[in-house]
């Protein structure tokens, strides 16, 4: 059986900015893992009915779940200033974030604290946290049985940091990591190139995986940072995911480690 980890990033990889600017302090990947035939099944038709029914989404002219849109109410989804279709949408989104079947990892990284911790050796904030989810998404599908392989999907942003993300993926398929040897990872993951599609491909993989990463992230944040979370959507969406879709430990018991890592 075939795996997929689609991912979503709240963040940049700029060390530099995070020094003075907190709005660039952090950077967070979250990686939905699936099967192929779920996928196909389930996620793409699901999603695409919803947005079809409350957007008017067709193949012709396809609507993308894009948080940042939805959250400035633009494009088609401006229908969500008016109240009642707002609260429609926040109850179909959940419903179907609870209901489809997945296993959520989410990584972050404070970069000002690993430019101050480690001021000599500074692995780029994008390949460690990469380096971690991936790590991560092996170990499950090691715990999942012998048969289980898997690939990766990330959203293209444009030709640098692609080229960057594709050679970093790579070298870690190639080298393994100081946790997992190469072997290992090319046991279950069954490519060295990292997939990339644009928003406008619809891969409703990546539109969950863009729906849950920043309520994830800032889940952690706030309780790294001993903040009450907000009595908000973006709460009861990381309050579901840690009940229902977060990798645990083997025995079931623990998040911290596993479906969530905190770096450095």
């Amino acid at each position: 059986m075939k795996c997929r980890l689609y991912i979503d990033e709240v963040g940049n990889g700029d060390l530099n900015a995070a020094v003075h600017d907190d709005n660039a302090r952090y950077l967070s990947l979250t990686g939905v893992i699936t099967t192929l035939d779920y996928h196909a099944q389930r996620f793409q038709p699901q999603l695409d009915a919803m947005k079809a029914e409350l957007f008017g989404h067709t193949d012709a002219a396809p609507v993308i779940l894009h948080r940042r849109d939805i959250m400035r109410r633009q494009g088609p989804f401006a229908v969500l200033h008016n109240e009642e279709a707002r609260r429609q949408f926040d109850e179909r989104l959940i419903q179907l974030l609870t209901d489809l079947p997945y296993v959520v990892i989410t990584v972050v990284i404070d970069k000002r604290q690993h430019k101050q911790q480690y001021t000599v050796w500074q692995y780029d904030p994008y390949h460690y946290c990469m380096m971690c989810l991936v790590e991560r998404y092996v170990q499950w599908l090691e715990d999942k049985g012998r048969a289980l392989v898997g690939d990766v999907v990330a959203e293209a942003r444009n030709k640098t940091p692609d080229k960057k993300l594709k050679a970093s993926f790579k070298r870690i398929h190639v080298h393994g990591t100081g946790r997992i040897s190469a072997q290992r990872i090319q046991a279950r993951l069954t490519s060295n190139d990292i997939k990339l599609h644009p928003k406008s491909d619809n891969i409703a993989g990546l539109q969950i995986a863009d729906a849950i990463a920043y309520p994830s992230y800032r889940a952690m944040k706030n309780d790294r940072e001993k903040i009450l979370r907000p009595q908000d959507f973006g709460t009861r969406i990381a309050s579901m995911l840690e009940a229902r879709k977060l990798r645990r430990s083997p025995d079931r018991r623990y998040i911290n480690g596993f479906g969530r890592k905190w770096l450095p």
